[in-house]
């Protein structure tokens, strides 16, 4: 099948490559001549574990191509999937601009039936908008419908050849048999393709995000009662999680979710609630658990230091929002680095990949390390911020020695609170007294 794709961030690069490996003819569009020239000489503008190797395998069998050209790439391709970003607007909605500008720029090329695919994550009714600007310049057959992505990052790749399910917002038979023959290949096992109309689809991709950022605030919640009555937040996690109804996932204690989807997603769906005057406490309170959960690590790092902690030196492990991404969109980490900064101290961080956002961040107001003991050296404490594997069995023999005190502040729970304090550490963790 021929097919296009516009917009070469996260979701688009994946999709794009993944589907050019099923045996299709695939094009990747966009208007960043830069990053298509990178694509070209085979430089791959995120990190995802697989996708290079692919992108590299299907250029090299000329079924994976990227171009700049919009309107021809649309006139060779049956299939067109939207792929570009969505950006949180000042209100919390999401900023549709630069999905209407393609669908207008679709509607002055297109030359024929088309397929047009929402692939971004979009509110409910942007399907009917798509339809309305294609047909200002269009008064042919096309159909317009939604195939909401749910990609994690750092597993996209999997995630997209092993799908749990598909699901097809359709409202016409013909593009959902085209959608269906399109996604055969990936669902062989057996797992479904979920057919429903149009507006419910674009509501499942925001229903199912909103529900995941609900359990990690919830898990947050409970686990900073547990800190303050000395329960252990990660016995209730495990006795809460062997109830098959609740299920084991996205019920870790931490500093919050971050990244590209659940904040705004949550706060899009939000923006929707308040439009059509429907209830929207739930979502609001994981909204504030979720804020609020990176200034109480903050506040206990001041409680044992103190309000003046100018001077200080503070090593970071992790920048990153999760762990196998270079992406810092909404990281916990900036939050916190940030704070540490405007109070006067140092910082010396490491990650394993987020170094080049890390630096258009902050520039020169932080050093980066090397690797995670380079950023130990002489730092009153360590901060863990990201689960990098790396960090979950260092040798705490030389953390120790290179650091002015042994003191961590993890975010992420990595280490058993007993063993630390038995190595000679001040540790400090979620959902723990220490």
């Amino acid at each position: 099948m021929k097919i296009c794709v516009i917009g070469t961030g996260y979701v688009g690069l994946v999709v794009g490559t993944c589907l050019a490996e099923m045996g299709n003819d695939v094009i990747c569009v966009d208007n960043d001549l830069k990053k298509l020239e990178k694509l070209h000489e085979g430089i791959i503008p995120i990190y995802e574990p697989g996708l290079e190797e692919l992108i590299k395998a299907n250029v090299a069998e000329n079924r994976l191509s990227f171009s700049s050209d919009l309107a021809e790439s649309v006139k060779q391709s049956l299939v067109c999937f939207i792929a570009v970003g969505t950006p949180q607007s000042e209100d919390g909605a999401a900023d549709l601009q630069y999905v209407q500008a393609v669908a207008e720029s679709i509607g002055k090329a297109i030359n024929g039936y088309k397929v047009i695919v929402d692939k971004s994550t979009v509110p409910v009714g942007t399907a009917d908008k798509v339809t309305e600007t294609i047909k200002k310049y269009y008064n042919g057959e096309f159909d317009v419908v939604s195939n909401p992505e749910f990609l994690k990052q750092g597993a996209a790749v999997d995630d997209f050849l092993k799908p749990d399910r598909v699901v097809i917002g359709s409202n016409s038979q013909r593009a959902t048999e085209i959608m269906q023959e399109l996604y055969a290949p990936f669902l062989r096992t057996g797992n479904p393709v979920i057919i429903m109309d149009v507006k419910s689809a674009e509501m499942t991709k925001y229903a199912a995000n909103s529900f995941l950022a609900v359990k990690i605030s919830y898990a947050n919640e409970i686990a900073n009662i547990c800190e303050a009555v000395g329960a252990d937040a990660e016995m209730v996690r495990i006795g809460m999680c062997s109830d098959k109804r609740i299920g084991s996932q996205f019920l870790f204690p931490g500093l919050g979710y971050g990244g590209s989807c659940f904040p705004k997603d949550v706060k899009a769906l939000l923006k929707t609630a308040k439009d059509y005057n429907c209830g929207h406490r739930l979502l609001e309170a994981a909204d504030d658990v979720n804020k609020e959960q990176r200034v109480i690590f903050i506040n206990k790092i001041l409680r044992k230091f103190g309000a003046n902690i100018e001077g200080k030196t503070f090593a970071v492990w992790g920048l990153t929002f999760k762990p196998k991404t270079n992406d810092m969109r909404m990281s916990p980490a900036i939050t916190i680095i940030n704070a540490l900064l405007e109070l006067g101290a140092k910082v010396q961080a490491y990650d394993p990949k987020g170094f080049e956002q890390a630096n258009a961040i902050w520039g020169d107001k932080i050093t980066y390390a090397k690797n995670s003991y380079q950023a130990l050296e002489n730092a009153d404490c360590l901060l863990l911020l990201t689960e990098w594997n790396e960090f979950r069995r260092p040798d705490f023999d030389k953390v120790k020695s290179l650091m002015k005190s042994p003191v961590i502040f993890d975010g992420r729970n990595l280490y058993d609170l007993k063993r630390m304090k038995q190595r000679g550490f001040e540790y400090y963790c979620v959902g723990k007294r220490s």
